[in-house]
């Protein structure tokens, strides 16, 4: 299994030992994870810290030939925040762990350049399918249903 996408499973597993929300992102640049993160809206009180929120901001401020050369991974289909910020930085190339039970604007990403890589990865399933059986409400919350 890729070893960045393991990374981002790990964050995912914290998130969800902290009583948040099982999704997890790492930011690659050259081979070398720079950013971690996962899902604390729960954990922070925050509108906004999604996976990749929080990885991005994890990773500091970078420059745009940085992030050029980044790839963000994602335990699951970045949503429409998270995507945007990804198009905003210009990331090149997001690695999706999951888009069955969430898919966000995968179609519109890849119309603006941003190469998806969708993994369909057992382990993210499981962990998604298990979250929204236990706790449909907090899920429900995360994705503004």
């Amino acid at each position: 299994m890729d070893p960045f996408l393991l990374a981002a499973i790990d964050e995912a597993k914290q998130g969800l030992n902290e009583g948040g929300i099982p999704i997890g992102s790492v930011l690659v640049i050259d081979g070398k994870i720079v950013g971690r993160g996962h899902n604390r809206r729960v954990q922070k009180g925050s509108a906004i810290l999604h996976a990749e929120m929080d990885c991005l901001e994890n990773a500091g401020r970078l420059s745009a030939k940085d992030y050029s050369r980044a790839t963000l991974y994602s335990t699951l289909s970045p949503c429409d925040m998270c995507s945007g910020t990804a198009l905003l930085y210009k990331i090149p190339r997001i690695v999706i762990g999951e888009n069955t039970t969430f898919k966000g604007p995968e179609e519109y990403v890849r119309s603006r350049g941003v190469t998806l890589t969708i993994l369909n990865d057992p382990i993210c399933i499981q962990l998604m399918n298990d979250f929204i059986a236990t706790r449909p409400e907090l899920w429900n919350e995360d994705i503004g249903v």
